[in-house]
């Protein structure tokens, strides 16, 4: 049995050094799919924790372990948003704080996008409302949503399935009206293609024996560019691994045809460093809001507890391949 361990890693992308913060590994001894917000001087974080959306809110990092926490939203008993409870975020947009979460009916074939909306200053605070599904007409299988204001309109991207059957989880991206509302078609913007998202068998006689993956997008906007950093192979593989995509700011991001699929991993396992599957990521801003941070999930291939990794600088991310991988991708940003 591996043991899911919670990693942070500082990308740099302000090309300075980061606001020093003091960090105890583990970050997190657990936390699948994890999400952090950061607002008015602190962290808002989430996870996935099956039967509901529990929310952490604490000033540093390092004080999650410890931070209050509480549950904003419960599952009902029955019905089609009463299991598997997978990937909540939770973030401010249009004066609002709004969750986003997957949940089906004990039947991964009815997994859907589900929001709710809470008006308070502080999101630990006031009442959460449950808004009800979010998607676009072809209500398809659809997980582990993101949604940005981009050039003054709200996009939602997903992972989804074109038809009805498992068997290829692909990217979608739609435009939204309001928080919980798709407008419009949804557009299918990246599928595997490529080996290194293709690595997926399962073995499980209640499921397709083989599942190639997209999943996990995350929005991130950098200088005059939108990148979607995505999750690649099975989640339950030692493959785990990101990817990339690209657009221009000012293009049609609902056209396929804006976006730019690079042909290889950004971020991948590293042997030598015992880490395994880093995936299912999330990017929120430094303090001084001049670096963005990401946050994913790894395994330990040894079943030991291990550490949080966190790089400050650039010379730091010199350290391992995984770590190699990143400073080129943000060179290559910044020569741009």
């Amino acid at each position: 049995m591996r043991k899911l361990y919670l990693l942070l890693l500082l990308l740099v992308l302000a090309f300075g050094i980061a606001e020093a913060q003091t960090f105890k590994n583990p970050l997190l001894p657990k936390g699948a799919d994890p999400y952090s917000y950061y607002k008015d001087g602190f962290y808002y974080y989430t996870n996935t924790a099956g039967n509901r959306v529990e929310l952490w809110k604490s000033e540093t990092l390092a004080g999650l372990k410890n931070a209050p926490h509480k549950t904003i939203w419960k599952a009902p008993a029955t019905g089609q948003y009463s299991k598997s409870i997978w990937a909540p975020e939770v973030m401010f947009l249009k004066g609002k704080w709004y969750a986003y979460f997957a949940a089906d009916d004990g039947k991964n074939e009815n997994h859907r996008m589900y929001v709710l909306e809470n008006s308070s200053k502080d999101p630990m605070q006031g009442e959460w409302l449950f808004k009800g599904q979010i998607g676009d007409a072809t209500n398809k299988w659809a997980i582990d949503g993101d949604v940005a204001k981009i050039d003054g309109k709200l996009y939602m991207i997903w992972s989804g399935w074109e038809g009805d059957e498992n068997g290829k989880q692909e990217i979608f991206i739609a435009k939204l009206k309001n928080p919980w509302t798709v407008v419009g078609e949804r557009f299918k913007i990246s599928t595997p293609q490529f080996d290194w998202e293709k690595i997926g068998n399962l073995g499980d006689t209640n499921n397709p024996q083989h599942v190639d993956v997209n999943e996990g997008p995350q929005f991130l906007m950098h200088h005059n560019k939108v990148f979607i950093i995505y999750s690649a192979s099975g989640c339950w593989t030692d493959f785990y691994a990101l990817g990339m995509l690209s657009a221009d700011l000012k293009s049609n991001l609902l056209d396929p045809k804006s976006w730019t699929k690079y042909d290889k991993p950004v971020f991948q396992k590293s042997v030598e460093n015992g880490v395994y599957a880093p995936g299912h990521n999330s990017f929120f801003k430094s303090p001084d809001g001049t670096e963005d941070w990401i946050l994913y999930h790894a395994n330990d291939n040894l079943d030991k507890d291990v550490g949080v990794s966190v790089l400050q600088g650039l010379k730091n991310l010199l350290g391992t391949q995984m770590e190699r991988q990143t400073l080129e991708f943000l060179q290559k940003q910044k020569q741009h």
